[in-house]
């Protein structure tokens, strides 16, 4: 079965050279419609679920990693450590997976974010603002559902390195516990840096001196 193909992200602006619209609304209305489009691939609220369904993924799979280091700490007969090892490697596959995912979604946040900054070049001598595109909504969603992510991996990394103690926590806990705190922290961060990014950006876009990235 054939996957349907993700619908391709807007064009970007045409040269200056060969930019021509038949007036300055024709012009406006173009640009409005590629930064709609552009805001929403990148802060919608589609985006934010599989972000967070995708880190969610990368936590359960580490979470299958954890049980199965645990399960090598016990005695066990060489069939159930085979079955173990498998049931780990799918686990850190499915971790390995979302975490590709994710970087293609950096890589295509970055891409966003030129186009963005290209089309609001466009006509910023026509007294532009990026105003209707700041949607502090989404971007306040994105700033504290990463935020808390932040929180949960420090809580797990850092909580658990200060509460170890030896003989009651062994070095499964703690690969599992400091390893989730690291998927979560980093998750976080990804997700802080693209509102923060896309509110000053929108923020600091202006008729004098266009985008400034």
């Amino acid at each position: 079965m054939l996957m349907p193909r993700r619908t391709p992200l807007p064009p970007p602006p045409p040269p200056e050279h060969l930019r021509v619209w038949p007036g300055p609304e024709a012009m406006r209305a173009d640009r409005a419609r590629a930064l709609d489009e552009l805001t929403a691939r990148g802060l919608g609220p589609g985006r934010l679920v599989r972000f967070w369904l995708l880190v969610g993924g990368a936590v359960l799979g580490w979470g299958t990693v954890g049980a199965a280091l645990r399960a090598f700490e016990g005695p066990g007969d060489p069939l159930t450590a085979v079955f173990v090892a498998a049931f780990g490697a799918l686990g850190l596959g499915g971790v390995v997976t979302c975490w590709i995912f994710l970087g293609m979604g950096v890589r295509r946040d970055r891409t966003v974010r030129q186009l963005l900054v290209g089309w609001a070049r466009v006509g910023r001598d026509h007294g532009f603002s990026a105003a209707p595109w700041r949607v502090p909504g989404l971007s306040l969603a994105w700033l504290l559902s990463s935020v808390v992510g932040c929180g949960l991996g420090l809580w797990s990394s850092l909580g658990f390195a200060l509460t170890a103690r030896p003989g009651s926590d062994t070095y499964a806990d703690a690969v599992f516990f400091i390893g989730l705190g690291v998927i979560l922290w980093v998750a976080g961060l990804i997700g802080a840096a693209k509102a923060v990014g896309h509110y000053r950006w929108a923020v600091r876009v202006g008729p004098a001196g266009g985008a400034k990235g």
